[in-house]
Order: C-alpha cells, then structure tokens, then sequence
C-alpha cells in the first residue's frame, strides 16, 4: 500500500494511491493514518481495503506528511562510501547516530524555508524508515520485521550551522528541515529497501544519483543498532543517510540553495518530492 494524506496544512484526511497512481480518499476508513494504523494489526486492517471502491480525489491537493505521530525523527550519518569520500570524511566504522528535530517535519512539496542567518543550505535525498512495532534490543536478522514501511527524506541540512561544533543537531534542525512522503510504502510492498535508486536535482540540474545498495549499513543493521540505544516506538522514523552530490562537496567550489531554487527528488517506488526554497520573513 501506498499511504499517504491529503489537504491543508494542520487538516489532513488520510489517503491510499491506487494501481493506477491515483489518489483515493481512506477517512470513511479511518480517522487518520498514524501508529495505530500502521502497526502490523492496522495494515493487516487497510490491506483489506480494495482502493478502487474508495472515493477518488481529483482536484490534486497538497500533500501532507504521510502519517501523524512521529515521536523521534533519527537520522545516520555518512552512510554512503561516495558520500562520506566527497566531504572529506572516514568511513565510519559504526552507524554515526544524531536526531532532526520534529518540529522540522514538513510535507513533500511545502517551501523549505531558508533559516534565520544561514549561508550554506544543502540538499540530501534520503530514504526514510518507518518502524510499525515497538523495537528495543533487536537481533539484525529480525529487525525489518518491526518496520512498518519506507519513505523519502530531504535531509536538508545549514552546513554552518552543523558544522560549528561536534554535534549536528543544530544544522539539522531547523524549521522544513524535514520534508516527508509523499507516501509511507508498506514494507510488504517493498520487498527489497537495498536496491533502489535515487535522485536529487536542484534548477533542473542532476545533483545527486546513488543507489540504497551502496550504503554502509543497511536498513536491518541500522534498525537492529539503534534499538540497542534507544527504544524505537511506532510512528519513529530513521532517515538512513544520502549518496554523493551534496552541495558541500561540490569541487571546487561548493554550492549552496538559496531563495528561488527549487528542488526535485525521489526514490523509484517511493514517489517524488519538490520544495521551493523561500527566504525566512519572521
């Protein structure tokens, strides 16, 4: 399944993307789509309902993040070869472990909106793992069993920001930092998280092309890592770190977003994104 919801920003109605890419309404189903929904009793649910006897939305609105109930919004670090090779950095020897703010989260296509004094916006295309089962000390070879789905990421990032001191957190952080969706895409229907490829153009221009195949740590070992340090609920999401391409690692001049650009991703099987960046006017 492909879930997703629809609508102004703060009124929401919960969705499904039928085999033909069309947008259905879900909320004569449910309420909303949030961890109840998509625990393994909620999909077990929603995979009963056939989409095409589901009202169809056709005036193509906003799309929202895909669910509600983000509890913890936890990202990995240089988990490219490519990635961690352009910014100068080495090769991790373990997953490189920070968070994003929830208040960063954002839809898919909403304005990214330049921080408040920052000079070095980037860009990183990321895929999102959605846990469905609540995850604490859990073996690699069972860890995709406590996913309830995938998703994309921008990780947009404030360089300046993150890399004034050791912790990132700050760069990360901020307010649209975190766009989300456009679905969350069942693991059932996802077979196989390590062999996607993915995108990123900024004006129309390829930036970024990678594959989740190339990732340091995949998906089980990620799940199976953070667990062991942090109890992992339903609706957390981990953000699994970008391929090469990023605006810092630009040579011989890095390249920065600034107000008017406008950024393209996406993740085959997973939908696209879009965001425009706009200045702050706080």
């Amino acid at each position: 399944m492909k879930l997703c919801r629809y609508g102004k920003n703060g009124y929401e109605k919960p969705g499904v993307i039928d085999a033909e890419g069309r947008l259905r309404d879900l909320s004569k189903v449910v309420e909303n789509i949030g961890p109840k929904e998509i625990s393994p009793r909620g999909l077990k649910m929603l995979a009963k309902v056939k989409p095409e006897s589901l009202p169809l939305v056709t005036n193509a609105p906003r799309l929202g993040v895909p669910y509600v109930g983000i509890g913890k919004f936890v990202a990995i670090g240089l988990n490219f070869f490519d990635h961690a090779k352009e910014v100068g950095a080495p090769v991790p020897s373990e997953p490189i472990v920070f968070m994003k703010a929830t208040t960063s989260i954002s839809g898919p296509n909403d304005d990214i909106v330049q921080p408040r004094d920052s000079t070095k916006l980037d860009w990183e295309v990321e895929l999102g793992i959605v846990i469905g089962s609540k995850a604490q000390y859990v073996p690699e070879d069972k860890a995709l069993e406590y996913v309830a789905g995938y998703c994309i990421v921008n990780d947009v990032s404030e360089r300046a920001f993150q890399m004034a001191t050791s912790q990132w957190d700050k760069g990360k952080g901020f307010d649209t930092a975190g766009p989300i969706g456009p679905w969350l895409v069942t693991a059932d229907e996802l077979k196989d998280p390590q062999d996607l490829d993915m995108w990123l153009d900024v004006n129309g221009k390829r930036m970024q092309t990678g594959n989740t195949r190339t990732m340091i740590f995949d998906c089980a070992k990620i799940v199976a890592h953070v667990s062991n340090y942090m109890t992992l609920l339903p609706g957390d999401i981990i953000t699994t770190g970008t391929p090469p391409g990023v605006g810092a690692g630009m040579k011989p001049i890095p390249v920065f977003l600034k107000p008017g650009d406008v950024v393209t991703l996406g993740i085959r099987g997973l939908g696209e994104q879009r965001q425009k960046v706009v200045a702050y006017s706080g």
